[in-house]
């Protein structure tokens, strides 16, 4: 057994975008918390379009004397032919250097043990390779979204030389889901040609690492982990969530809605949030509006513009959100709702008057709306944020949809009374339903407890990393 005193140090590497360094700085601190001896080293890469974003996320947060934030020298844009994987290579060079680095001033004789890389780093395992040391892989998403994409990238290496972009079935047997998945609920990324290819070898290179930590636990998604873990070494630790809120402190739009959830009765709220990357086209808010209009209930809704300079541009807040709104919204819906823009949603989650979360089904969102026992309904916009909603419905059955097959690729336009329904269903008293999120909340409640699931797979992936060597 791994001596827990034995100092130990990990590198790890998020891909661009304060997203995924924010999943591997919680991720970081996790593990800290749990070994005393450990030290970790995030290199965080970044982008013209990233850098100010990041900045002001790592400048926010408090000073670790076990973890290092260590900025690689900024990237050019990437490339056009491959984007983000063809700019993760360019990085070996920068990224050889710092570790160098980082075990050249290794703190208490702290041995190098890994690489912790992202999803979307995985080729630099040949770099934790050139070290003598192993890689894992960190999983954002859930443990029945790597299982598709292992699955389809194995059909597709197979004899059938499966190719999910000409797959016209209706549904597809994966072994990491109870239910055959229907093509409907494939991630948006699967069904593309130029990022297919991607996402199989991003499969190939999981495989060939020494382990994958899973945002996810054991009982949640308890046929997906066995799935898995016949063949692989997952380590599923989550739910790794930062409850801690946004700030409302300093006034704004967000405290004012915060003060006007103290004001309604409890568990009658509708929250409407889409994600960081959420935002519609002025039709389809305005189908929104009718719809909560219609629905009679109360609501809260952030509400954002889409960003400008393309599809990944970041979305904004209105300026004023009653241009894009049908007129008289405002003042037919004032006692019964608030429109606002970036909400902090933990908080709003927590809150006593939440009812039901209308919800992009994001990971993360998930985790949370689990966590504090709000039923969903789903409504997802890109990645895997389809399969997630199949999962939530289907699979597990706590929570309804308003269309789980959305797209915010595809131009369709989700209608009024579409919403109504869905928003209805949502709130309407479900006793099944609401004990088997009940029971789920408690289940991932207690993972990060002593004894509990994810808490025993830290101790093995501690176990694992702490022999080092490949």
């Amino acid at each position: 057994m791994a001596n827990p005193e034995q100092q130990m140090q990990l590198v790890f590497i998020p891909s661009p975008g304060v997203g995924h360094l924010a999943a591997m700085v919680e991720l970081a601190d996790l593990l800290v918390r749990r070994r005393p001896a450990l030290f970790i080293s995030v290199l965080i890469i970044t982008t013209p379009s990233t850098a100010a974003t990041v900045t002001r996320y790592t400048d926010s947060l408090p000073a670790s004397p076990r973890i290092d934030l260590l900025h690689l020298p900024n990237t050019d844009a990437p490339p056009a032919a491959g984007g983000d994987f063809a700019m993760i290579e360019t990085q070996k060079p920068r990224v050889r250097e710092a570790v160098s680095a980082v075990i050249n001033r290794s703190r208490g004789g702290a041995r190098l043990s890994g690489f912790v890389l992202d999803m979307f780093c995985t080729s630099l395992a040949d770099v934790a390779g050139e070290f003598a040391v192993p890689s894992y892989i960190f999983f954002t998403s859930p443990a029945s979204a790597l299982g598709f994409v292992l699955h389809i990238q194995a059909a597709h290496d197979g004899e059938e030389r499966f190719d999910a972009t000409e797959f016209r079935g209706t549904e597809l047997a994966v072994p990491s889901w109870a239910s055959p998945v229907p093509r409907s609920a494939f991630p948006t990324n699967v069904t593309k040609k130029e990022w297919v290819q991607f996402l199989y070898r991003i499969a190939r290179d999981i495989r060939g690492s020494r382990g994958i930590l899973i945002n996810t636990v054991r009982e949640f998604e308890s046929h997906a982990v066995d799935s898995l873990s016949s063949a692989l070494k997952v380590y599923p630790v989550g739910p790794i969530l930062n409850l801690k809120g946004g700030d409302t402190a300093a006034g704004g739009a967000a405290a004012e809605a915060i003060e006007w959830l103290d004001r309604q009765p409890e568990s009658t709220v509708v929250f409407l949030c889409f994600g960081s990357m959420g935002a519609f086209p002025e039709a389809q808010v305005r189908e929104i509006a009718r719809g909560l209009e219609a629905s009679g209930q109360r609501f809260l809704w952030s509400l954002r513009r889409p960003g400008q300079g393309g599809p990944r541009a970041t979305p904004t807040d209105y300026e004023n959100v009653g241009e894009v709104l049908p007129e008289g919204f405002a003042d037919r819906t004032a006692e019964v709702g608030r429109v606002i823009g970036w909400a902090p949603q933990t908080s709003i989650l927590a809150h006593r008057a939440v009812g039901g979360f209308v919800s992009h089904c994001g990971w993360n969102s998930t985790l949370e709306s689990v966590w504090f026992e709000v039923p969903m309904a789903t409504w997802p916009m890109y990645a895997e944020q389809k399969l997630n909603a199949f999962l939530l419905v289907k699979e597990l059955e706590i929570a309804t949809e308003i269309r789980m097959s959305y797209s915010s690729e595809s131009g369709e336009i989700v209608t009024a009374d579409e919403i109504e329904r869905g928003v209805r269903q949502l709130m309407e008293k479900d006793r099944s339903r609401e004990a088997r999120l009940k029971r789920f909340s408690e289940d991932i409640k207690k993972a990060l407890m002593d004894g509990g699931s994810s808490s025993s797979s830290i101790a093995e992936f501690f176990e694992d990393a702490s022999n080092g060597a490949m």
